[in-house]
Formats: structure tokens, C-alpha cells, sequence
């Protein structure tokens, strides 16, 4: 399974073709509005709760909102789940894995310098 991944300040923000990109929450994402992005994303966690995807960009999303324990929570999770490859938007291709561990890391580092 290939994913495109667009990379945000706060995290990873993950987005599958045009029509799912609400599902995943990438707009509001995009647009810089968290708390509606981690609602789009808990609401669709619900039918499809192994997906990277949504736990990544859930993570990034609550990393945002001051959430960070469930967002350390969610990469943690990500890193226990098999391996999913994602292609960025510059072409390269990355492991949900390496995503997760970069998500973690940020969190570490904004915890780090507060």
C-alpha cells in the first residue's frame, strides 16, 4: 500500500488521492486547523483504526493542540504495526515507521525546549 505523504512543521500529515483527503483530515491539516482535522480523523479511526495514515496524522494533529501524549501514544502504535511504505510529494519514499519515529523525535525536541 503507497501513500502520499505531505510533510508539516508539527509532523507528518498523510493523504491518500484527491477524494479521501478529508478523510484523513489533510485539508484542515493544510489549512492549520487542528482540532477539526483530529475530529475528521478520530471519526474515521472508528471504521478504519489500523491505518497508519489516520494514526500519524492524528498524532501530528494532536502534537498541535498540546495533546502530546496521546500523539506519543499513536507513534508508538505506528512503530508496533507492520512496516507501510509512503511516497512523498518530492518523490522519495518512506516508511510509516520512519514517520512515526520523526513524529516522536519532534515531540521530544518541542518538549525538550520549553
Amino acid at each position: 500500500m503507497r501513500l502520499i505523504v505531505a510533510t508539516m512543521l508539527a509532523g507528518a500529515c498523510l493523504t491518500t488521492p484527491a477524494l479521501a483527503q478529508d478523510r484523513t483530515g489533510y485539508q484542515a491539516i493544510a489549512a492549520g486547523d487542528y482540532v477539526q482535522a483530529a475530529k475528521r480523523i478520530e471519526a474515521e479511526r472508528r471504521i478504519f483504526p489500523d491505518r497508519p495514515e489516520l494514526m500519524l496524522n492524528l498524532a501530528a494533529a494532536y502534537a498541535r493542540t498540546g495533546r502530546t501524549g496521546e500523539a506519543r501514544a499513536l507513534y508508538s502504535d505506528v512503530l508496533q504495526r507492520p512496516v507501510v511504505a509512503m511516497d512523498m510529494p518530492d518523490g522519495a519514499v518512506i516508511s510509516s515507521h520512519d514517520v512515526a519515529t520523526r513524529g516522536l523525535s519532534r515531540l521530544t525536541t518541542t518538549l525538550a525546549t520549553r
